[in-house]
């Protein structure tokens, strides 16, 4: 009863894609993306399993103040599955570099959470020139750095997800375990994570993206970071424990400034669970003079 409920395309479209929403083909992809407000160009990356929805709480403060542009990456929300198949971490960089370019952005500031701030970070790394300042949300960078191979964590017999559709009971099994505050997680949001699974190819995507990553030579990527860094991490996070956030400034030796926030009773679902207080400190942050800007700003 569960085979073949897939999720057209043009159905999930109807239903999550509003004024905001554009599609722009890049390197064969069509991908999902949001452009709002106006001012200092700000891109955020969602995690895994998610989708650029994952944002809208703390969207609707920082595009009062900023032009926030967010995209669902391959695989995810209305994007939907790369043609080409990789679901590595490294096209996943390269393709977050072809958007950022076909939207002609010069210089911005880029932020992500999990899996989006590995992406985050290893963009920053790479094009230490285009990037005002990095924030990242409990970023899955050192959870990845223990993974001895790609893939070991998934079975073989996870491939039948692609054919038959998890149970919905699934979605808020993930939600709520990754949550400080379980009772916080919403109906409509368990909908929204089964409603994007279930499109035409993405379970297969998912699986592919899991069995490819690796979060890479961290140590040699941190130290490569040269810009102002935000860390963000919610104290009672399951995945990814706070402790994290510690080591990650240590890491980060070559960033002029690095400035560490956490949140207590909030889990690593943190851009869901405290979207509005994340956006509050995010956009002070920014508005705040770093000391390079004031270094450079000396005759």
């Amino acid at each position: 009863a569960w085979i073949y409920r897939d999720i057209p395309a043009e159905v999930l479209e109807a239903k999550y894609a509003n004024p905001a929403s554009r599609f722009l083909n890049v390197d064969g992809v069509r991908i999902h993306y949001r452009d709002e407000g106006s001012g200092p160009p700000l891109v955020l990356i969602h995690a895994n399993f998610a989708s650029l929805l994952s944002w809208d709480d703390a969207v609707e403060s920082l595009k009062k103040t900023h032009r926030v542009l967010r995209f669902d990456m391959t695989g995810h929300g209305l994007t939907g599955p790369d043609p080409t198949g990789d679901y590595s971490l490294e096209r996943t960089v390269e393709l977050t570099g072809r958007f950022v370019d076909a939207l002609q952005l010069k210089r911005f500031s880029i932020g992500g959470t999990s899996l989006g701030g590995t992406v985050a970070m290893h963009y920053t790394a790479a094009h230490p020139e285009r990037v005002e300042r990095l924030i990242l949300l409990s970023p899955g960078s050192l959870e990845g750095r223990s993974m001895q191979r790609a893939g070991r964590t998934v079975p073989k017999w996870a491939d039948i997800l692609a054919y038959i559709a998890p149970p919905r009971a699934f979605a808020r099994f993930m939600l709520t375990s990754r949550f400080g505050d379980p009772s916080k997680v919403t109906e409509r949001l368990i909908d929204q994570w089964y409603d994007m699974w279930m499109r035409e190819g993405q379970r297969a995507a998912i699986l592919a993206r899991l069995r490819s990553y690796s979060s890479a030579d961290i140590v040699k990527v941190t130290a490569a970071v040269r810009v102002p860094t935000l860390i963000l991490w919610g104290e009672k996070n399951p995945q990814a424990p706070v402790e994290q956030a510690e080591e990650l400034h240590q890491m980060l030796k070559n960033a002029p400034e690095v400035t560490i926030i956490t949140y207590p009773g909030v889990g690593h679902m943190a851009a869901e669970e405290a979207g509005p207080a994340i956006a509050r400190d995010i956009q002070a942050w920014l508005a705040t003079p770093t000391v390079a800007r004031e270094a450079s700003a000396q005759p």
